[in-house]
This record gives C-alpha cells, sequence and structure tokens, in this order.
C-alpha cells in the first residue's frame, strides 16, 4: 500500500465491483456513522452493494457463495476510503453517501458489538500481585505445605521466572524432608527408667519405690504426659470403651475427661484399702463398674468434660502419686494385703499391676480418639502384665464352668499334682511361656501334659485380654484340643472389664 494518500480520490473498488463515477457530497449534515450499514440491493437500479463490514458472531458468510470480498488476501483497503466502525477518522472526503433516499437507521442493538474484557481471576497474581519479597518471605510456609490456595498459585507462579526463589524453595523442600521421620517423635519410653535407674545408681533412693508398683508409677507417668497439653475440646473428645462381657463384646460411649474420672474411681478401690481417701465417699460400691457408673451419674459434668479444662486430672494424679509414695513407705507387709474389687480379690501387689495395665488400655482408647501415637509399656513391666493375666487364666476359667460358660473339666486330679495343660506362648520383647492348668486351679502345670497351644503376639494379646477384639477374631496360632483353645480364649477375653 502506498505511503501518502492523495487529497482527492475515487475509492476502489472490491474485487469484483464496477466502478461508479465521483460524486460530490451535498451539502446538508454530517454523514452518518461507520456502523451505518451501506444500501441494499434496491438503493439503485443496477449498481451493487458497498462492501459491509467484516461479519461479526451474528453475520457469519453463507457457505454456498464463497468468501465475501475483502475477505481473500490482497491488497490492503486504503483507509480514507474504505468505512469501519470506530470514531469520525477526521477532516478528509468522508464516505460517498447512496444516490437513494435515505432510510431508517437500524436499532444499535443489530449492529456487532466489540466483546466484552474478560474479568481477571480473584488471585493474589491478578489485580493484586503479590511482591517478589512477600512472595519470598511465603517459601517456608510453601515448603511446609501451610499457604493458601491463593498464595500457593502465587508462589508456583512466581518460582517459574525467578531462579534465586527457585533455588530456595528447592533447598527448603529437602529439609522439610528430613523433619518427617518414620518414627514416633514422642520420647523413648525407657527413657525416663533409664535415668532413674542412673540417679539411683549413683545416689540411692532413702525410700525406693516397690519393684511391683513399678509397672503403674511409669505407666500413670506417661498417660500423664499425654494428657497435659490437652485443650479444653480435647478434653470432651469421644471415647469408646470396650471390653467382653463374658458372653459378648460391649462398650461405653464416654469421653477423655470421662476416662480419667473412671481411672480415678477404680484406684480409688486401691486407695481406700491403703487407708487413703476414697474420692467417691465411704458408701461407695465396691466393683468396677458400679463405682464407674455411680461417678458418672453424679457428676456428670466432669465426666463429659464440663467444667475446667483438665480438672479431673489433677485429683487423679495427686491420688496416684499418694498411692506410690503409701506403698514406699509401708514397707513389705503391705504387698499381700488384699484389696477387694467386688466379686473378687487381689493382693496388692496384683492390684498395682492392673492398675498398671488399665493405664496402659485407656491411655491407647485415648491416643486413638485424639489420633496421636501410644507406644507400648518397657519390656520388663510388660511382662509382668502378661504374667499376672496368665495367673488369672485358672481361676477364671473355673468361674466360667461354674456360670456355665466352659466346658466341664476332662481329667480331675490331686491338688497339686499335674493335669492337663494349655502352652501359653506370647511372642515380643515383653513376651515368654506360661503353662495353664485346665482341669482345676489347684492343679499343676505342666510342660509334658501340654494337650494344646496358642501362640501369640504381645500386641494381640493385649487386645484380646482387654476385650478389644473378640476371642474369635483374635489373631492366634492355634494346635490341639480345639476345646481347651476355645475356653482358654474367651477366658483371656473375661479378664477385661469396665
Amino acid at each position: 500500500m502506498a505511503d501518502e494518500t492523495p487529497t482527492e480520490r475515487t475509492p476502489e473498488p472490491a474485487p469484483g465491483q464496477k466502478p461508479r463515477p465521483r460524486q460530490e457530497p451535498a451539502p446538508g449534515p454530517e454523514p452518518a456513522p461507520a456502523l451505518e450499514r451501506a444500501p441494499g440491493p434496491e438503493s439503485a437500479p443496477g449498481q451493487k452493494p458497498l462492501p459491509g463490514p467484516e461479519p461479526g458472531p451474528e453475520s457469519a458468510p453463507d457457505p454456498e457463495s464463497g468468501p465475501r470480498p475483502g475477505s481473500v488476501p490482497g491488497p490492503e483497503p486504503d483507509p480514507a476510503s474504505e468505512p469501519r466502525p470506530g470514531p469520525d477518522p477526521g477532516p478528509g472526503p468522508g464516505p460517498e453517501p447512496a444516490s437513494a433516499p435515505e432510510t431508517e437507521p437500524e436499532p444499535a442493538a443489530s449492529a456487532p458489538l466489540p466483546p466484552a474484557t474478560p474479568l481477571a481471576a480473584p488471585t493474589p497474581s491478578g489485580a493484586h500481585p503479590l511482591s517478589h519479597d512477600l512472595l519470598r518471605s511465603l517459601l517456608g510456609a510453601w515448603a511446609l505445605t501451610a499457604c493458601s490456595q491463593e498464595e500457593t498459585a502465587a508462589v508456583e507462579a512466581h518460582l517459574n521466572h525467578c531462579p534465586s526463589c527457585a533455588e530456595e524453595a528447592l533447598r527448603l523442600r529437602d529439609a522439610v524432608g528430613l523433619l518427617h521421620t518414620e518414627h514416633s517423635l514422642d520420647l523413648d519410653p525407657m527413657l525416663r527408667s533409664r535415668v532413674l535407674a542412673g540417679c539411683l545408681g549413683r545416689r540411692p533412693a532413702r525410700i525406693p519405690v516397690p519393684d511391683w508398683a513399678g509397672a503403674y508409677d511409669a505407666e500413670a507417668a506417661r498417660l500423664d504426659a499425654l494428657l497435659i497439653d490437652m485443650g479444653e475440646a480435647e478434653w470432651r473428645t469421644p471415647v469408646r470403651l470396650k471390653w467382653f462381657d463374658g458372653r459378648r463384646p460391649t462398650g461405653r460411649d464416654t469421653t477423655v475427661a470421662g476416662v480419667i474420672g473412671h481411672l480415678m474411681v477404680v484406684d480409688g478401690i486401691v486407695a481406700a484399702s491403703l487407708g487413703l481417701p476414697d474420692p467417691l465417699g465411704a458408701d461407695a460400691p465396691g466393683s468396677p463398674l458400679a463405682r464407674t457408673e455411680a461417678y458418672w451419674h453424679h457428676e456428670p459434668g466432669a465426666a463429659y468434660g464440663s467444667g475446667p479444662p483438665g480438672a479431673v486430672r489433677e485429683l487423679w494424679r495427686e491420688q496416684g502419686h499418694a498411692l506410690v509414695r503409701t506403698v514406699s513407705f509401708a514397707g513389705r507387709g503391705v504387698a499381700d494385703r488384699d484389696v477387694p474389687y467386688g466379686e473378687f480379690a487381689l493382693p496388692v501387689r496384683d492390684a498395682f499391676l492392673d492398675r498398671a495395665f488399665a493405664c496402659w488400655v485407656h491411655a491407647v482408647d485415648i491416643a486413638e480418639a485424639i489420633d496421636y501415637p501410644y507406644e507400648p509399656p518397657a519390656s520388663a513391666h510388660l511382662k509382668a502384665m502378661i504374667d499376672l493375666c496368665a495367673r488369672l487364666l485358672p481361676e477364671t476359667l473355673a468361674a466360667r464352668r461354674r456360670a456355665g460358660l466352659a466346658a466341664p473339666p476332662r481329667r480331675l486330679v490331686e491338688a497339686g499334682t499335674p493335669g492337663r495343660t494349655l502352652h501359653l506362648q506370647v511372642e515380643g520383647t515383653g513376651g515368654g511361656d506360661w503353662y495353664i492348668p485346665l482341669d482345676s486351679p489347684a492343679a499343676t502345670a505342666s510342660p509334658e501334659e501340654a494337650v494344646a497351644t496358642i501362640a501369640l503376639d504381645q500386641e494381640a494379646f493385649y487386645l484380646l485380654a482387654s476385650g478389644h477384639v473378640p476371642p474369635q477374631e483374635a489373631a492366634a496360632g492355634l494346635s490341639g484340643d480345639t476345646e481347651a483353645i476355645r475356653d482358654v480364649l474367651f477366658a483371656t477375653a473375661s479378664l477385661s472389664r469396665l
């Protein structure tokens, strides 16, 4: 196209259109805007219409007639001679008016309008872009996946164009990977025992804690460490307590606060046996289930987490410390004193192991409710708890026979003589081998008289003895007399209680 524009010239016809004589514009009003279309075929006889504006969304070209004039590549039309939408081109010769009478212009709505500009999405990098310094300050949160969705999008878009920030982001991601270990971040459960052993090795305690009370002291301390940082909402977290009632699995819904209250009132049985105050008073029920129901009935606020957060923890904690101090100062004679549990009784030494096992079981219940890891007890303490369960199995099996829940004895023998025996094998650091007399608690268990074997790992034994799995579903290796195996599995589950 030529660079200079003549002052007066005849508009060049579009390809295929006949030239027409030049006409001077008649004096009168200013020509219509460029959006006005050229007259139709009836404007003048034998005259072809001028090319109109480019087809928009509402005026697509006829597919049978081919491209319209002006759409074929060719010489670029003179800007001064071709009508186009937009503002008035300024002084100079305007478009030639049609020789036919003027017609009414079409409404503005029928003319094609330019498309509206789409609005930008409301992201930090859109209408309000984040600065380089602010995006760099977000790299640490981005590496820890702690940014919002909008911030993450802005940071990742920035990393595509900023090499220094991209290098820093890679270093931060590598550092975060080192923080995610496969093991629990909790302290080793044996750390407390090793520290105490080291201290006592250098300076023995004047009043040592009895060995049989060490498991309770350690498990109460671990549970207290789990509770110490809990907020008010966590104290009200629902917890499902489970046990086996002798015939079927059962349970009770409470909260974290209710679980600690249950531990406190059952520990109160041991406290009353040692001459310490009973948290339920002098007329409290004797069995653990009745005591717990009475506490939850008379103290519904404490059972369900209302009131000051962790108030019940202080009461349970102080009572536990008093129990350990009392047996430490009492001497050897206190270990054999009976602790009544309603239908049965345990010596104080075994009652402390029983309360240590309860601390472990309910600590796991709480940890699962708040989604927190919890390790098993130390090996020596775990073995002492499993040993208590194994020693209680003969009496539990005899009680189930009296209730008609177990098969009758096969072969009765004199007290103190070997009889039919079951071999209980628990695998793990706290496990071992135990031999259970089958026909009478007074009989002597003997490996030579073993008629069946049950093999479990320590976790499976814990789940069975705490009533958290039914006896039929216990993950155990079994061999020998199936009736004896069934009776012992059900007796082990019956050791559990609220």
